[in-house]
């Protein structure tokens, strides 16, 4: 494995209905940092990709979206973890983007990125459109139960991906895979 997409809000840090605003308003889930520290000291390369619509409705702009991943890439990194590469979205839902998560974009962006396609690679996301997103792009969309996860199970129902509690269980599954 080398290399792992993870989205934002709901799996490493906590959701919020009324956007993450600021770098204030960003806080970690209980052990996402520590999962994210685990991967790099595998040596596995960590990427997000990440609907960030609140630029695009006006409740923050790009320089605070980047104070912001600032924060959280400093918090990692005080973890122990390394994030290499961050892609987001800033449309609103009905700018009719091509990168607006469910569609496949911002992975696209990635498997450009890193120059390789996506099969295989762990896509972990809380909502049906990261594993949609992910399925479309032909990476192994793994759901988690933080933040919409539990609704999007729900949802999900008919065709449920591989789904774990939260990051640090999904990470402690990956790595074990690893192992064996």
């Amino acid at each position: 494995m080398e290399l792992v997409i993870l989205d934002r809000d709901g799996v490493i840090n906590r959701d919020s209905p009324d956007f993450v605003r600021s770098p204030g308003e960003w806080r970690p889930l209980p052990g996402s940092l520590e999962a994210i520290a685990r991967l790099s000291a595998a040596g596995v390369r960590v990427a997000v990709a990440t609907n960030q619509s609140g630029v695009g409705r006006g409740l923050f702009d790009e320089t605070v979206l980047a104070a912001i991943h600032e924060r959280m890439d400093r918090e990692i990194i005080n973890a122990g973890g390394k994030l290499d590469k961050i892609v987001y979205c800033p449309h609103s839902p009905n700018d009719g983007c091509d990168c607006r998560k469910p569609k496949p974009g911002l992975f696209e962006q990635l498997a450009r990125y890193y120059d390789r396609d996506l099969v295989d690679v762990p896509c972990i996301g809380d909502s049906v459109r990261d594993i949609e997103a992910a399925r479309d792009a032909g990476g192994r969309p793994i759901l988690v139960l933080t933040g919409n996860g539990r609704r999007a199970r729900e949802q999900l129902a008919r065709c449920p991906p591989e789904t774990y509690d939260d990051l640090a269980q999904a990470v402690d599954r990956l790595l074990g895979e690893g192992r064996s």
